[in-house]
């Protein structure tokens, strides 16, 4: 049996995790502004909405999933409206609910968008680290989020 980590080596660890997933965030995302026009948070949302049955989603949900405040998600929303991407359509059952829609040139933005990541993550992700090792990586990742974050683990 292996002796125990020493704390400097754990946390150095952790370090290096997050650092190799900070420098890789900061490329994907600079890519995505420079390629696409899109920054974090509408970036975040349209490919949310991609992903959504019909392509819409319950503004609060949307906000909860893209860590944002209320307030916060709702000036990103403003602007995504006032920009075309998507609009806003009231609840037919819920008349409190409020459900963000993707526009035309919000699902061709969001398909854009998707395709510029793939893209950047191929290179820097998949091209170093093989396809085995990312996949390991994805499913290391999955592990971490089921037990740090029990209700975040869909997928």
């Amino acid at each position: 049996m292996s002796a125990e980590l020493s704390d400097d080596e754990i946390v150095t660890w952790w370090g290096l995790v997050i650092e190799g997933y900070q420098a890789t965030q900061e490329h994907l995302l600079g890519e995505i502004a420079r390629r696409v026009g899109l920054a974090p948070a509408p970036f975040d949302v349209l490919l949310r909405l991609v992903r959504s049955p019909e392509h819409r989603k319950p503004m609060s949900q949307l906000a909860a999933e893209a860590a944002l405040t209320t307030g916060g998600f709702t000036k990103v929303a403003d602007r995504m409206v006032a920009a075309g991407l998507l609009r806003r359509e009231p609840s037919a059952t819920d008349r409190r609910s409020v459900y963000a829609v993707l526009t035309e040139k919000g699902e061709a933005s969001a398909e854009e968008a998707r395709r510029v990541c793939a893209e950047v993550l191929r290179e820097r992700v998949l091209q170093p680290l093989g396809r085995s090792r990312a996949a390991g990586l994805a499913s290391t990742m999955r592990t971490l989020r089921a037990t740090n974050a029990p209700e975040a683990a869909s997928g």
